[in-house]
């Protein structure tokens, strides 16, 4: 698991018959933002600037330590980095800053850039403007837990500060050696044994205070914005810029009445793509409606798509309007339109094309307003060159294509979407909506999901169902989601050669939008040997 897949809900728990709430397995409170800022106006009141600086440093460092701790006993991050970027998203989850887009942890050369900080803030709210940096307890929650992930002493300073006027803190980390001089001023403050003896016995007082709690029976907090808020309303997690870029087309496109063909493999969400199309269109207040065109035998696809007249073959006892006509200035879905036999491909064209459709046993063509949304799994322009489908037809659907990429490719949307479904599924089995544990999460990024979103889907609806709290455990997933912890991330094995060959094709693919005779040309191999290729990679579907 990365350090960007960690969330809030899943971190905490609450018991609320006990009064306990927990983060990341520790005890844990909930204090005010200004009631902290008047606890450091009275510090820095009664004890000076030095001596409240030292103990709200001091304080942080502590709590950075614990969190540090915490985490380790409770998450499993991938790396020593993924364990250095958890820091700013903990501090991040629990509304003590918010980290600049794109910016880098205190120990990079820049430094970490906070665009928010509660520290800075209530400063200025209770003193004013200072004229020296004052996030002391984020300077001393980075160190502390920097020097529990790292095995070391790692001073973290805040080299600019909202508080002071600048326009964003900037707090950098290093150890003792290397900043060198530039460390001497602000030790004392890091230091317990520099601190004079009242607040070193008021350290020890609230040390004796402070006591580990028995586990208990926990229930998770339930907020179902927390893992909901990065799906789209299909279920369509957007994290990834992969799944972003192609939702973004699919808004765009919605605007117009553009055919749309959606690609990929099963299971990616083809038709919630659709969906997503049409209730973005100014086609929204009228019907969606679909149709399997390889669930339905070829002598009644015809009718099902088009409509009959009375008598036009056996049993049609009366006539009967085809789904283009149902779905009269909605949107129709094809799905699976890769399976069409040849003859009705033939129609097919001719109501995209005409905007009109006959009914089977009539001579008369009708008018119809919908817009078409189709989608396969297979790749179209290697049917076209096997003569298995219409070039003219794939050019008519292939307006505008919509490409989805399978769950394995991004998996920053595993952990949204699987929370999404959580949701959803809870909701339909009438039970309250669970949160994933740290190791259940874990799981879900490290497996590939060959089924992709459909697969996930179900897993979770099995969680739902299995779980015996409001928290679901890594035994309640799959096996073969559970097996995933078992490869370990941090020993990569050797690459083969066929596996660099693979990857080279499949890029290359992906940059010419799935056109194979463009990605053959490009690779200087010809089109039938890419179809074999991709045939033994699972993207082509066999002839």
């Amino acid at each position: 698991m990365r350090a960007a897949d960690l969330d809030l809900s899943e971190l905490l728990t609450v018991d609320p018959q006990a009064g306990e709430l927990r983060f990341s397995g520790a005890r844990a409170i909930l204090l005010d933002a200004v009631a902290m800022g008047l606890l450091r106006k009275q510090l820095i009141d009664a004890l000076g600037v030095a001596a409240a600086r030292a103990i709200l440093t001091r304080f942080g460092f502590a709590h950075g330590f614990r969190t540090a701790e915490a985490a380790r006993a409770e998450l499993a991050l991938e790396s020593d980095e993924e364990w250095r970027n958890a820091g700013g998203r903990i501090h991040t989850l629990q509304g003590m800053i918010r980290l600049a887009p794109g910016a880098d942890g205190p120990l990079s050369p820049e430094g970490a850039r906070v665009e928010a900080s509660y520290e800075a803030e209530q400063h200025l709210l209770h003193l004013g403007r200072a004229d020296a940096p004052v996030c002391w307890t984020l300077a001393g929650f980075a160190s502390g837990y920097l020097s529990c992930v790292e095995g070391r002493d790692i001073y973290v300073l805040e080299r600019r500060c909202l508080g002071r006027g600048d326009a964003s803190c900037l707090f950098a980390g290093r150890t003792a050696e290397a900043w060198g001089a530039e460390l001497e001023p602000h030790l004392p403050f890091f230091q317990e044994d520099r601190l004079d003896a009242s607040l070193r016995r008021a350290a020890e007082a609230l040390g004796r205070a402070e006591r580990r709690l028995e586990a208990r029976a926990e229930t998770l907090l339930r907020t179902a914005a927390a893992g909901a808020s990065r799906a789209d309303p299909g279920g369509l997690a957007a994290s990834s810029p992969a799944m972003q870029r192609v939702l973004e087309l699919a808004r765009r496109v919605a605007q117009v009445d553009a055919t749309v063909l959606v690609t990929g493999e099963s299971g990616t969400g083809k038709e919630r793509v659709a969906r997503l199309v049409h209730d973005a269109s100014p086609r929204a207040r009228a019907p969606l409606l679909a149709i399997n065109c390889a669930a339905i035998p070829e002598p009644l696809l015809e009718s099902e798509l088009f409509g009959h007249a009375r008598g036009a073959f056996t049993g049609a006892t009366r006539d009967r309007a085809g789904i283009f006509e149902a779905a009269a200035g909605g949107t129709l879905f094809l799905d699976e339109v890769g399976e069409l036999p040849a003859g009705v491909q033939v129609k097919l064209l001719r109501a995209l094309q005409a905007r009109e459709v006959r009914r089977v046993g009539e001579n008369r063509s009708r008018a119809v307003d919908v817009r078409v949304v189709a989608a396969t799994n297979r790749e179209l322009a290697a049917e076209v060159s096997a003569g298995r489908f219409r070039k003219d037809l794939y050019y008519r659907l292939k307006v505008v294509e919509l490409r989805l990429p399978p769950l394995r490719e991004r998996r920053e949307d595993v952990l949204p979407l699987a929370r999404a479904l959580l949701a959803q599924a809870a909701t339909r089995m009438r039970r309250p909506a669970p949160r994933l544990s740290p190791g259940a999460a874990d799981r879900l990024v490290r497996y590939a999901w060959p089924g992709n979103v459909r697969e996930l889907e179900n897993a979770m609806e099995r969680a739902v169902a299995l779980a015996e709290g409001r928290r679901i455990e890594a035994e309640d997933l799959p096996e073969e989601v559970r097996a995933a912890s078992l490869l370990p991330d941090a020993e990569p094995r050797a690459r083969t050669l066929g596996d660099v060959e693979k990857e080279h094709i499949l890029s290359a693919l992906a940059r010419n939008g799935g056109n194979q005779t463009r990605t053959a040309a490009e690779l200087g191999i010809g089109v039938s040997t890419l179809y074999r290729k991709l045939k033994e990679y699972g993207r082509a579907p066999v002839g």
